[in-house]
């Protein structure tokens, strides 16, 4: 996803909702909360909270091995909506920092670390479309 003027991706710009007093918004395409239309499309999406310090380090992990994901930070109020919809779409069990590559979810900061260590997170970013060299 290409970066837009001030270093933020299209998708952050997107949610934060513009014209509605500040307030933080997940919205695609009018439908709120339609987060199984972002995990579609984008090969990597980081979910979690607004301002997660664990969320940033999977972000930066990411963004230092060359990808450039999409992170949905979602606020308090949105919390368990966004997560009953992950929740159902992928079998239960999904919390945050959330992490979805080529569509599945994938784990969240300790399965992104732990697969980076072993020296397996490269081929699947790269299997997912994430990363092209």
């Amino acid at each position: 996803m290409a970066a837009t003027a001030g270093g933020r991706s299209r998708l952050h710009n997107f949610l934060e909702g513009a014209g509605n007093g500040g307030e933080h918004r997940l919205v695609a395409n009018g439908c709120e909360n339609n987060v199984t239309k972002l995990v579609v499309e984008n090969a990597v999406i980081v979910f979690g909270r607004r301002g997660c310090c664990m969320c940033h380090v999977v972000n930066r992990l990411l963004l230092g091995l060359g990808v450039n994901p999409a992170v949905c930070e979602v606020d308090e109020e949105k919390e368990e909506a966004v997560l009953h919809e992950l929740s159902v779409t992928n079998g239960g069990g999904v919390q945050f920092p959330a992490v979805f590559v080529g569509g599945k979810l994938f784990g969240g900061l300790d399965r992104v670390m732990s697969t980076h260590i072993t020296g397996e997170l490269v081929p699947i970013l790269k299997e997912a479309g994430a990363l092209w060299l």
